[in-house]
């Protein structure tokens, strides 16, 4: 893909992070998925809009394409952020297995505008007992009865 496209695709979501801020359906981010030249999806932060903290613009794009695309495995594809992913979206696109992502802004750069996740970044290199959100184990061994037949089925779809 063309250097210029590229560019085409990053102005489109910049764009778009500018109209939801415009429109106040939620914070200033935008994001899309683009496959073989052609986008597949917009995604737009719709946090306060639709009351749901996992509504980010990257997590929204990618829900979408998952849905255009009939698929639940994003390879082949690429990702278009008008910022840099937080820890919640930057999980997504390798869950979702995009093979690259290009971004506008840094995290510092929406920290300074109120979306600071320094927190999350420093919270995960910490161990469990260490983190301000306390972490407790319960019922390990009853829980393994669903990884034990997961294991044991023969018609799942590995991810």
């Amino acid at each position: 893909m063309s250097g210029e496209q590229s560019n085409s695709f990053m102005a489109r979501a910049i764009q778009l992070s500018l109209e939801n801020v415009r429109l106040g359906r939620g914070g200033p981010f935008a994001a899309l998925v683009v496959k073989d030249g052609r986008v597949i999806s917009e995604g737009t932060n719709l946090v306060t809009s639709e009351n749901d903290p996992t509504a980010h613009a990257e997590i929204v794009a990618i829900r979408r394409a998952c849905l255009a695309l009939a698929t639940f495995q994003l390879t082949g594809c690429e990702i278009y952020a008008s910022c840099e992913p937080c820890p919640m979206c930057l999980g997504a696109i390798y869950w979702a297995r995009l093979d690259r992502l290009f971004y506008a802004c840094q995290a510092e750069d929406a920290a300074r505008a109120g979306f600071d996740d320094s927190l999350i970044r420093a919270e995960l290199s910490l161990p469990h007992q260490g983190r301000r959100i306390p972490m407790l184990q319960l019922m390990r061994e009853e829980g393994l009865a669903a990884f034990e037949a997961w294991m044991a089925n023969p018609n799942k779809i590995p991810y």
